[in-house]
């Protein structure tokens, strides 16, 4: 039986590393040491217990309803399907003009039942103080398009789906309202083809949160 192909498109999340400005950085560190734990065990049995603290808004992560509706299913009411395997396909704004991705990017594609990642190239910027500035983002008409068109899902390689320059976020609330899930903060989408892979993007099973980290991943048929 062929393996498929995996490829990562998460971001790593470290101790004291701020990933979305306003937002305070992970603490990650030790609940039980090895050292101490030598004392609770026979000699040469030893573990470690992490303890890891953060925002839900952290590294690469999937938005549910929830995160913006409080009527919206929460990340542990969604179904395990509407995270796994879902068919994908890329576009590709990197040659656009200004930060707005419109719905002409994705007129004439066929999305419905799909994972749409849209690839801009701002992954680049990770780690540096231009992450967080004038990122691009999609239009409330592109959302309304992928929403009219069937999507399932729509992820993006910068800080947000919407334009954060003002207090309203269109994207979010059209696509949420659908429960057209939103992935941020992807990387690596350069390196997938256009089309017939599929998108994995998997939240822990927590109640009462709209939004969570996830390690996201494509998985490409063998050939």
């Amino acid at each position: 039986m062929a393996i498929p192909h995996l490829i990562d498109l998460s971001h790593h999340i470290e101790h004291g590393v701020v990933y979305y400005k306003g937002l305070p950085a992970p603490v990650i560190c030790d609940y039980l040491s090895r050292a101490a734990s030598r004392a609770l065990y026979e000699p040469g049995t030893e573990f470690h217990i992490g303890h890891v603290e953060l925002v839900t808004n952290t590294g690469t992560y999937i938005d549910t309803p929830f995160h913006r509706y409080a009527d919206g299913r929460d990340v542990a009411q969604m179904p395990l399907e509407r995270f796994v395997n879902v068919p994908a396909r890329v576009v590709r704004p990197v040659a656009r003009t200004g930060r707005a991705i419109g719905a002409e990017w994705f007129a004439g594609l066929d999305v419905r039942g799909q994972a749409v990642l849209v690839h801009t190239g701002w992954d680049v910027h990770w780690g540096t103080d231009r992450y967080f500035e004038g990122h691009p983002h999609l239009t409330a008409e592109a959302a309304t398009a992928l929403r009219d068109g069937g999507a399932v899902l729509v992820g993006i390689d910068s800080m947000n789906i919407d334009d954060t320059d003002g207090g309203t976020r269109p994207v979010h609330t059209i696509l949420l309202r659908e429960e057209i899930l939103i992935a941020e903060h992807l990387c690596n989408l350069a390196t997938l083809p256009d089309c017939g892979f599929t998108f994995t993007a998997v939240p822990p099973k927590l109640v009462g949160v709209g939004t969570f980290p996830v390690r996201a991943f494509a998985s490409i048929a063998a050939t």
